[in-house]
């Protein structure tokens, strides 16, 4: 049954944006179908619109979804350049995708426009319940363009964890608007941040003007750790969102450091204290809604939730393992078996993401966890989501990142420390939903396999390890909700 509820009234239920495509049009759907908040994740829609294209766009969804973009001529110049009937022969490379540059005429903008266009207008196609997207402060180059996609496409909510994410709101109101926008973007070397602009009149020549029609301003939560941060983008009308997700550094995905000096346990895990727990009443007082996420998969965290003054709770892990995530069915069934059975071991990795942030990476044999893997794989930065931008000695702004080969990070001014045990991401995570990269000699891109740490919601949905769907976790949180509470 559809559930819808309007976007102005807060769900008790956000589903996290989750890795490249794990959380994506389908599962979004899913949950919005309940009048929940369904998020796609925000990160490499433009090579997933790419290498989807390429595989044949099985059912057509995203050729219908480009029908629908309101500029058709790059639409159809999208549609020519890499769709491919029936799908590339399993040996074929997939065509590589533009990086983003601080260059206002890099092309990929334009990509990146459709790309989340797209994703969004499929997940919000055929209900009304609402739908975010979920992007990350780190990302600053694409985050722009890729949140004007949105906009076109009517997203209702959009995310922003993983840095400060203060020009968020601003931005918002100026794309809303289709109005010229200035984004700060941090480059290494310099005091003072690069400001990079984006006019949507760039993208839109040749709109069609029916299809723009007026755009819709998305309510922006921000995700923090701890309600420092919160009140301080509180304080100002500029930087201040319309709500937070508070998130726990149990949750999967990137998490906040520790407070303090960075020390590790026995495993090599960073070490969290009392001062890393948020002070839930702190966060009420702000008077801006807020939910509460990592480990709170469970009808009695989010009455707990709920009793301290949050909106409700948000949800990654369980979403992740049900049927309509995006991750690879192979995978998902595996994590599924050795949770059930005690062989899953998730680390919350120091050193694994090139942003420097703790990363949660499960222990599976054949992705990048396993050792062999890891020193087998050859260093290739050819994604680029996650490089930095850095000043050369030349004045011109580069790009680097501690995941690309070492002598290629050093030579660009590099720490050669700061390259120990990182994984890329990038292609680690397009991987695990069935897309990586195919590359010399039959070698295929393996995988790297992001969950949470709190796995316990199996023994209730999937006790005999059997599929179970997005809906079902709605009902089954919902049970344990009185009406008086929801």
């Amino acid at each position: 049954m559809n559930e819808s509820r309007t976007a102005a009234e807060p769900p008790w239920l956000i589903q996290g944006g989750m890795g490249v495509g794990v959380s994506g049009r389908r599962l979004a759907r899913a949950v919005a179908r309940t009048g929940q908040l369904g998020v796609v994740s925000g990160t490499a829609l433009d090579t997933l619109l790419i290498r989807v294209l390429q595989s044949g766009d099985p059912g057509g969804h995203l050729r219908r979804a480009l029908a629908a973009f309101p500029v058709p001529s790059l639409a159809a110049e999208l549609r020519e350049r890499y769709f491919v009937e029936g799908g590339i022969g399993p040996g074929e490379r997939f065509a590589a995708t533009p990086m983003t540059t601080a260059d206002e005429a890099c092309p990929a903008r334009a990509l990146t426009v459709a790309a989340n266009f797209c994703e969004v207008w499929l997940a919000k196609e055929g209900h009304g319940g609402p739908v975010g997207i979920n992007y990350l402060e780190k990302l600053q180059l694409a985050t722009v363009p890729a949140l004007f996609g949105a906009i076109l496409a009517g997203v209702d909510y959009v995310l922003v964890g993983a840095g400060i994410p203060a020009q968020i709101p601003g931005i918002a109101d100026g794309l809303a608007r289709s109005e010229p926008v200035t984004v700060r973007v941090d480059v290494a070397g310099d005091d003072q941040p690069h400001e990079l602009r984006f006019d949507p009149s760039s993208v839109l020549r040749g709109a069609d003007p029916g299809r723009v029609g007026r755009l819709r301003r998305p309510r922006v939560l921000a995700i923090v750790s701890l309600p420092a941060l919160a009140s301080y983008l509180n304080r100002d009308e500029e930087t201040r969102p319309d709500g937070f997700v508070v998130e726990g550094h149990r949750a999967g995905g990137h998490s906040a450091p520790p407070r303090g000096p960075l020390g590790l346990d026995e495993s090599g895990e960073p070490v969290y204290g009392p001062r890393d727990v948020p002070d839930f009443a702190k966060m009420a007082r702000l008077g801006l809604p807020f939910w509460i996420a990592g480990g709170q998969c469970g009808p009695r965290q989010l009455r707990e939730a709920r009793a301290a003054g949050a909106a409700g709770v948000q949800l990654g892990s369980v979403f992740a393992l049900c049927e309509e995530s995006g991750m690879d069915t192979g995978l998902r069934r595996r994590l599924i078996e050795r949770e059930l059975t005690g062989g899953l071991r998730v680390r919350n990795d120091p050193a694994a993401s090139p942003t420097g942030f703790p990363f949660k990476v499960a222990d599976l044999p054949g992705t990048l966890s396993d050792p062999g893997v890891g020193a087998a794989r050859a260093r290739v930065c050819d994604l680029g989501y996650l490089r930095t931008p850095y000043r050369t000695p030349q004045g011109a702004i580069g790009y680097r990142c501690p995941a690309e080969p070492r002598v290629a990070y050093v030579r660009k001014g590099g720490d050669a420390e700061r390259t120990e045990g990182r994984h890329c991401l990038c292609n680690g995570l397009l991987a695990a939903v069935g897309l990586g990269q195919r590359r010399p000699r039959g070698v295929v891109e393996p995988p790297v396999v992001t969950i949470g740490q709190d796995l316990g919601f199996l023994r209730h949905l999937a006790p005999d390890g059997g599929p179970y769907s997005a809906a079902e976790v709605v009902r089954w949180l919902r049970a344990g909700v009185t009406a008086s509470h929801v």
